[in-house]
């Protein structure tokens, strides 16, 4: 990680999936970490081991709640702000959660920003394209997303927390990013949380058919999660503002992905093709030019290598 270094650092949802890799990583780096999440989607499990470090503290509490910011004591330089439902099962059981931590848990991280005069960076997500019909997709690009759908709740929730960020910084100049998150994978994702990855290697892993939705064809662009953290904390570090997005440069199709995880755990799994979902993306595939030039930051991790040490981790953590 180039550019300023952080001291201490709050991540909400840090429990999660990418926070807790967050986490383990501004660690690494010797910061103090505060994990501030809720456990509506997230695990303490994700943590853990964590809790054994002298500058890690775990605090249980719900971004939106203004008296959960009261309650964190000191000052922190850096405020990642990813407490948010990602996966389409989570966001579409609670949908008046996913709102609310994007209005009210985004407005109240930005105040504690403001005040303690730190770096703010919110994990926004290629869900604000929607389905799009600009590709590959540029942070330039507006969208085409549907405010009504299913999938509105998680697509608006971030497009507001993004206005709300750039309003704060235009009105108050605080230090704030935006990055825009394309698909990620990696350990530590839950096998029933509904995305590709993980769903697929349960699956595989459990000789159980691999459910294809539509006809498979639809593509995304995964990144593993080791090189997404090496994107958010590049513009952490740097003075940009974004949006920045970080995602994979490698399209793949739905069908591709599932017949590639069935050959490398060796599964005799067959696939099954299920429903599509509404508003489904057909394509999906981010231009990376601006984190490139900007942040100097490419993934790094190759398919093969994510997925193998992806599948590994699903193994052990069956084994357990």
């Amino acid at each position: 990680m180039s550019g300023r270094a952080f001291h201490r650092s709050l991540v909400t949802g840090g429990a999660g999936f990418v926070g807790s890799h967050l986490c383990r990583r501004l660690l690494a780096t010797g910061a103090d970490v505060v994990c501030l999440d809720n456990l509506a989607t997230g695990s303490r499990a994700n943590v853990a081991d964590l809790q054994r470090h002298d500058g890690f503290r775990f605090v249980r509490a719900d971004a939106t709640d203004p008296a959960a910011w009261r309650a964190l004591p000191g000052r922190f330089d850096l405020v990642l702000h990813f407490a948010c439902p990602a996966s389409p099962a989570d966001y579409l059981r609670l949908p008046l959660e996913t709102l609310a931590v994007g209005s009210d848990g985004t407005r109240h991280a930005l105040d504690r920003t403001r005040r303690d005069e730190a770096r703010f960076v919110l994990a926004s997500t290629s869900e604000v394209y929607g389905d799009p019909l600009e590709h590959p997709q540029p942070e330039t690009y507006w969208g085409n997303v549907n405010p009504v759908g299913p999938r509105s709740v998680y697509d608006e929730s971030k497009r507001f927390a993004e206005a709300l960020v750039t309003a704060h910084r235009g009105v108050h100049g605080t230090d704030a990013a935006i990055v825009r998150i394309f698909n990620t994978y990696g350990p530590r994702m839950r096998g029933g949380d509904g995305r590709a990855v993980p769903t697929f290697i349960a699956q595989a892993l459990d000789g159980a058919p691999l459910t294809v939705a539509g006809d498979g064809g639809q593509t995304r662009s995964l990144c593993y999660v080791d090189d997404t953290v090496d994107g958010v904390l590049a513009l952490a570090a740097s003075g940009e503002p974004g949006p920045v997005n970080i995602g994979g440069t490698d399209e793949i199709t739905m069908l591709e992905l599932a017949r590639r995880i069935v050959d490398l755990t060796g599964s005799a799994s067959r696939i099954r093709f299920v429903e599509r979902p509404v508003d489904d993306p057909g394509r999906r595939k981010p231009d990376t030019r601006l984190a490139r030039e900007r942040l100097g930051w490419r993934p790094g991790v190759d398919w093969n290598e994510g997925l193998d040490r992806t599948i590994d981790w699903f193994t052990r953590s069956a084994a357990a």
